[in-house]
């Protein structure tokens, strides 16, 4: 399957625009368990890191860290004042290690110096975050907030595109025609299905179109025929 989600097309696709609810409802029947992120947390600042770990990595890879990261580190200072190597070492199994571990040490700082250790409710502050952007921050209200978001991680990029809902690539442009289309009161449950629906079904290079629940609206399937 192309990766080239949707740039061919110049509007969205009008039979999963005006169908969204249905294809909501659908997604709900099939995925009733998917209703939180699949990471591990017990606070905000956890899942901060959490979702920093899981860039270029696996939940299931970053939730067999954490207990003992968490265990380790036990607050945004710890992190702060983590040792480079050191922290290295504890998260070098998610991959992008360097990397990464420089982000959550000057996250940390961040965190401490712009809002005194308190991680913000908000998606406006927490991208002022080192190493968090809008899909984290959205992560983060969504799932230790309790508030609506629409997540744009890689398979709502590329299922909303391959369904028709948006025409765009640019994960903040998708977000933002997302909200337009999805009811405000459905942006992270919605976000959730689509997460399962793309590793169980709607799979990147082989999609399982013939037992996938919404392929009467999906702009991708109806293309096929």
């Amino acid at each position: 399957m192309a990766k080239n989600y949707g740039n061919k097309y110049n509007e969205p696709y009008e039979e999963a625009v005006k169908n969204i609810n249905k294809i909501i409802d659908l997604l709900k029947k099939t995925y009733p368990e998917a209703l939180t992120t699949s990471l591990k947390f017990k606070n905000p600042f956890e899942l901060v890191v959490a979702t920093i770990l899981a860039a270029q990595s696996t939940d299931k890879q970053v939730n067999k860290i954490t207990p003992f990261l968490f265990e380790k580190y036990k607050s945004p200072q710890d992190f702060a004042n983590a040792d480079l190597p050191e922290l290295q070492k504890d998260i070098k199994s998610t991959g992008f290690f360097r990397n990464k571990s420089i982000a959550i040490i000057q996250c940390a700082k961040d965190l401490i110096e712009k809002f005194n250790g308190k991680v913000p409710d908000n998606v406006e502050d927490l991208i002022k975050l080192h190493g968090v952007g809008r899909k984290t921050a959205n992560v983060v209200i969504a799932n230790a907030f309790g508030k609506q978001a629409i997540i744009v991680d890689t398979h709502m990029l590329r299922i909303s595109n391959l369904i028709g809902l948006t025409i765009h690539n640019d994960p903040t442009k998708v977000e933002f025609d997302l909200q337009k289309i999805v009811p405000d009161d459905s942006w992270t449950d919605f976000s959730h299905k689509i997460v399962e629906h793309g590793r169980n079904i709607c799979i990147a290079r082989r999609p399982k179109c013939e037992i996938c629940p919404i392929s009467e609206y999906c702009r991708y399937y109806n293309n096929q025929k």
